[in-house]
């Protein structure tokens, strides 16, 4: 019984000591909700844009240590006059858990009419892609 016990309890503490040297991660951080919309409160959901219109992701980060990371990479898609899978922009979010939004303005001139997407990372992850087009 106590050899048992004393195999278990090394186990364990090689479990431990694995994790640890792989930096391993126990956050219980998660995007409960993602969408779009044309307001920065997120209340006017939407998949389609107007060509002058302000792009706006949301996300729902829950469960999350103050350290948390949440990016958001823009692509075109296919679009008018741009390059298959065009990355725009990049933007991130290092905090705790709450609602954030992210945007992208186009002041210069008009969004090209096609199909875009949002692709988002929690802690460096790939967590799930938002698609969208431009009208």
């Amino acid at each position: 019984m106590k050899n048992n016990q004393t195999r278990l309890l090394m186990i364990l503490a090689v479990l431990i000591i694995t994790a640890l040297a792989c930096e391993g991660s126990f956050s219980t951080a998660n995007i409960s909700d993602a969408w779009m919309s044309t307001d920065q409160e997120g209340d006017q959901r939407t998949t389609t844009f107007a060509p002058d219109e302000i792009f706006y992701a949301q996300v729902d980060l829950n469960n999350a240590p103050e350290d948390t990371s949440v990016r958001v990479v823009w692509i075109a898609e296919d679009v008018e006059d741009t390059e298959p899978e065009f990355q725009m922009n990049e933007f991130e979010y290092v905090g705790d858990e709450g609602g954030l939004f992210f945007e992208l303005e186009n002041s210069d001139y008009l969004w090209p009419n096609g199909q875009y997407r949002v692709d988002i990372y929690l802690n460096g992850e790939f967590d799930r892609s938002l698609s969208f087009s431009v009208q």
